[in-house]
């Protein structure tokens, strides 16, 4: 397995991957149609990774305006088996209304909602997960991404 970028250190914890998939699916009452892409309408945002200011952006999922609710933060990230970089959230995100799976790629921004993190992927994701929801993208390569400690996610001025 090949990890996230130099500095990338095996201190990931041995639970099985937030994003791999799940047999487990939200409530269908809680389900609502929504579109299969990964939302057309974004938000910007800034974000600083380690000091270093990044081009992001939030899509138009309840989730993720309810992530850009509880901005601004700053958290601590960690290695989650050399694919994501991971951090605890202050409380659980809005999953009702949650488009459609897809798989995470590079540079996304999602929320596990069984374990209530956020995760940034520094290498694509595994199969598409109804746990997984994809908040948004950062501009950044799986270099500066893999051994990334800390972030800051503030409203765009």
């Amino acid at each position: 397995m090949v990890a996230c970028g130099p500095g990338s250190s095996p201190d990931s914890p041995s639970a099985p991957s937030p994003s791999a998939s799940s047999s487990h699916r939200p409530d269908p009452a809680s389900e609502a149609p929504a579109p299969s892409d990964r939302s057309t309408t974004t938000m910007d945002i800034q974000v600083t990774l380690d000091s270093r200011r990044v081009d992001a952006t939030l899509n138009d999922s309840p989730a993720a305006r309810d992530l850009a609710g509880l901005l601004p933060l700053t958290l601590d990230l960690q290695d989650f088996h050399g694919t994501e970089r991971v951090a605890d959230l202050p409380r659980r995100l809005q999953t009702s209304g949650a488009p459609e799976p897809v798989a995470a790629t590079v540079g996304d921004i999602a929320y596990y909602a069984p374990w209530g993190n956020l995760a940034l992927f520094c290498r694509d994701g595994p199969a598409a997960s109804a746990d997984l929801l994809v908040l948004g993208h950062l501009d950044v390569g799986a270099e500066q991404l893999g051994p990334a400690k800390h972030i800051t996610i503030e409203a765009a001025s």
